[in-house]
């Protein structure tokens, strides 16, 4: 299937979320054991945050934290040991695993380090390749949107081996918002990426968020990626201990070593 007939449709920007919005995330006193008796190690405590909708949030903490925790409660990828966790008003935390599955496909995009691209498939099938396996026939004149976004369009035909690793990553962040989902959640997305290619996708997420009202939620390390988010969540120790609006990489990495990362 080839998108390269779609590359130049142009999008209309979705609206601006409202302070009244309901969040597109939520955690209510979230709480994530690993192991049993003294063994036991709590990576999130009594966690609660809300994840505002058309909004960029980028979580960081030194290593051990709990950031990548949190995240994958969130995204419905992993279950807490206690307490709430929301997508929009829908409760996942009881939710069986059929039903999970399926709410992570209709409703969350995932950006992981790995790319997790099908090596025999064009740019543009793997772009779509989720919603075919689910049935689900893609929106050409959105799909067209994130190829134009995340610039592609000169690519589509290409397979994974013969696009760079910075290119690679951009159509697996292109195949996450593909769908329309409600909310992205990124995994360190820019750590297999050199410096140009993490910049490259950091500036396509800035935009997914600005230009199409993407919710875009990030764990990262790197103060100059959260730099692009609108606000920063700090955590220490599976608490969520501060957070900071409107960050710059040199407050987000001041904040950082007094944290002891």
């Amino acid at each position: 299937m080839s998108l390269s007939t779609l590359s130049h449709t142009t999008h209309t920007p979705q609206p601006a979320a409202t302070a009244t919005a309901a969040p597109a995330a939520s955690a209510v006193g979230v709480t994530k054991r690993y192991g049993a008796g003294e063994a036991t190690v709590a990576a999130l405590d009594d966690v609660s945050v809300e994840l505002g909708r058309g909004r960029f949030t980028a979580i960081m903490g030194p290593s051990g934290s709990g950031k990548s925790t949190l995240l994958h409660v969130l995204a419905g990828l992993d279950r807490p040991t206690s307490g709430e966790v929301y997508l929009g008003d829908t409760e996942i935390t009881r939710l069986n695993d059929k039903r999970l599955t399926m709410l992570r496909r209709d409703r969350i995009g995932f950006i992981f380090q790995s790319f997790n691209l099908l090596p025999t498939l064009t740019a543009a099938e793997n772009i779509v390749l989720p919603m075919r396996i689910a049935g689900r026939k893609p929106d050409p004149d959105w799909v067209a949107s994130i190829v134009d976004t995340v610039g592609l369009a000169g690519r589509l035909e290409h397979r994974p081996a013969q696009l760079s690793g910075g290119q690679q990553q951009r159509v697996a962040a292109a195949r996450a918002l593909a769908s329309r989902p409600e909310i992205v959640f990124a995994d360190e997305p820019t750590g297999a990426l050199d410096s140009r290619s993490g910049t490259e996708l950091l500036r396509f997420l800035r935009t997914a968020v600005d230009e199409l009202g993407q919710t875009v939620v990030m764990v990262t390390h790197d103060a100059s990626a959260a730099a692009y988010a609108d606000r920063v969540l700090f955590l220490a120790d599976g608490h969520i201990v501060d957070e900071m609006h409107d960050p710059t990489a040199e407050d987000v990495l001041d904040y950082m070593k007094n944290l002891g990362a």
